[in-house]
Parts: structure tokens; C-alpha cells; sequence
């Protein structure tokens, strides 16, 4: 049912909120300025500077529904963004959500409706000085700075390898299967605390970047059509040689650039070849992330 959120409740803290089933908004960062909404006077605690966002639907998931208010308030496309991470603000019975992008284009927002009366890029050396929403004023020193985009790197022949499927009479499907299954991780996250350790820093957790390394029988995978949902996808690259050298390769440049990287497999001489700063886990870390309930969608 379309726009089945609107409306106002009390919260366990007995503050009262915008959104029947919680509400979310959309931070995008491009390095050194953020889009901000100057919110109509008439608005709550409207004149003050807050994201784009507002109440979530019954259907929705937070990332659709934060990318849905900043199309109808700021003329922003879902298409131009690539969320990074999230960050709950949870009232006990109310929470909003804040979803924290890059721009994949330039970027030109405006004010799209009359729930603002600007919307604009700011400096983020400037945004504190702003009269700021009571709620995004509190956010703040959490969401100034951008995560960078987890990288998941997969090491699909010993993942495919792990499960009792019968992989071994099609390698090639079994590495299709695996790659469709690894959508919801793409497309929900995964919540900081079922990361290893530091490689969710701050938020609540990350959308990563998910790349299936596959070998062998499998390498005619890569030439197939990405598996999408819009501003999320399943990356696969064939190995050159063997596909360990070349999970290590990937990871070892994601991890230079600064990157939070984490390796499934559990190949022992893989992941003895991993550099310090990359963090490994076990297939059934991931698998059971694919086929479990969202971890951002509430």
C-alpha cells in the first residue's frame, strides 16, 4: 500500500515521531560536501537543515524507501547513488534510518516539493554551524565522515566446494547458484557486529561491494549479465591462473587503497597468503548471510 507509513507515533521514550514503521533518510558524501534539506517552515521544526528522508512504508526496506523521499524531495534518481553503510537512531518502538551514499554522477539537487524550501550541497567544515534538525544535529559527528565501501571478496570454487549439492557434476551451475544466492548480502548488508573486528568502524553496519572470484569450469560465468537490483550487484571475475592467487591479488589492492576487505574461504594456504590488513571468514559466514532475513531492513 503506497505511503501507509504516514503518520505520527510515540516512541518507548515517549517522543513523538513521523513514520508508522519507523522512517529513513539519505546522506550522500561525495569526499567533502554532503546534500542537505533547508525543511519548510511549516514542516517539523521546520527552518532547520536536515536529509532528505521521512516515513518508511510497509513494503519498503530502508535503502528504497530513503532513495523514494530524496527522489520526491531533492529530484535525486535512485540510479545516482551507491549506498555505503547505514546508521540506526532506534527509539525503542521507533527508529530512523540513515543511509549513507557517494554519488555515482555529478549531482545537481533542488528542492523538489514544498516539504523543503532548498536543498543544496554543504561543506562539511560548514555544516555544524547550521540551525540543524534536533535528530540529524545528534547523528552528526557519527555520519561527517564517509565510510569507504566494504569489499567482499569471494572465493567461490572452495565456497561452492563446501556445500554437498553436487557441485561436481555441474561447476558452472553450482557457481551460478552461489552467485544469485549472494544477492540479499549485496542488497541488505551486513550489520557491523557480524564483521570482524574494525571493518565496519562506526556505523551499523556496510552494503559491500561483493566480487565472486571463479575458476576452472566456472570462469564462463563472468561473461554473463551482472546479477542486479539497481544501485546493487554481484560483481564476477575469472582467475587468470588459479583462483587463489587471484583472491589474494584482489584483495591485497583493495586493502591498499585503503579499503575494509574481508575474504571468504576457508582455504588455509589462501588465507595464510593474505595480507594482515585483509580480515578472512568461512563460507558458512557468508551462506548463512544469504539466505537470512535482511540486517538493514528494519
Amino acid at each position: 500500500m503506497s505511503s501507509d507509513g504516514n503518520g505520527w507515533v510515540h516512541c518507548a521514550l515517549g517522543h513523538r515521531h513521523w513514520g508508522l514503521f519507523g522512517a529513513a533518510g539519505l546522506l550522500i558524501h561525495d569526499g567533502r560536501r554532503v546534500v542537505l534539506q533547508h525543511r519548510a517552515p511549516w514542516t517539523h521544526e521546520g527552518g532547520t537543515w536536515a536529509l532528505p528522508g521521512g516515513a518508511r512504508d510497509s513494503h519498503e526496506d530502508v535503502v528504497t524507501a530513503a532513495l523514494r523521499e530524496a527522489r520526491e524531495e531533492a529530484a535525486l534518481e535512485p540510479d545516482s547513488v551507491t549506498p555505503l553503510g547505514w546508521w540506526r537512531d532506534d527509539h525503542g518502538g521507533w527508529s530512523y534510518t540513515t543511509i549513507l551514499a557517494r554519488p555515482r554522477r555529478e549531482l545537481h539537487p533542488h528542492a523538489a516539493n514544498p516539504e523543503s524550501t532548498e536543498v543544496r550541497w554543504w561543506p562539511v567544515a560548514e555544516v555544524e554551524r547550521l540551525p540543524l534538525h534536533q535528530g540529524f544535529a545528534g547523528a552528526w559527528p557519527v555520519l561527517r565522515e564517509p565510510p569507504t565501501r566494504l569489499a567482499l571478496i569471494v572465493d567461490g570454487a572452495n565456497v561452492v566446494g563446501s556445500r554437498p549439492d553436487g557441485w561436481w557434476h555441474d561447476r558452472l551451475g553450482a557457481a551460478r547458484r552461489l552467485r544469485d544466492d549472494l544477492g540479499p548480502v549485496a542488497r541488505d548488508g551486513v550489520a557491523a557486529s557480524e564483521l570482524p573486528a574494525d571493518a565496519a568502524a562506526r556505523l551499523a553496519g556496510l552494503y559491500p561491494e561483493l566480487t565472486l572470484v571463479v575458476e576452472g569450469a566456472a570462469r564462463p560465468l563472468a561473461a554473463e549479465p551482472l546479477t542486479t537490483g539497481g544501485w546493487w550487484d554481484v560483481g564476477v571475475t575469472a582467475a587468470a591462473r588459479d583462483g587463489d592467487s587471484a583472491v589474494v591479488e584482489a584483495a591485497r589492492e583493495s586493502a591498499a587503497a585503503g579499503r575494509p576487505t574481508v575474504v571468504v574461504s576457508a582455504d588455509r594456504g589462501l588465507r595464510a597468503r593474505l595480507d594482515e590488513d585483509v580480515r578472512a571468514v568461512g563460507p558458512s559466514w557468508l551462506l548463512d548471510r544469504s539466505t537470512a532475513a535482511p540486517t538493514s531492513a528494519g
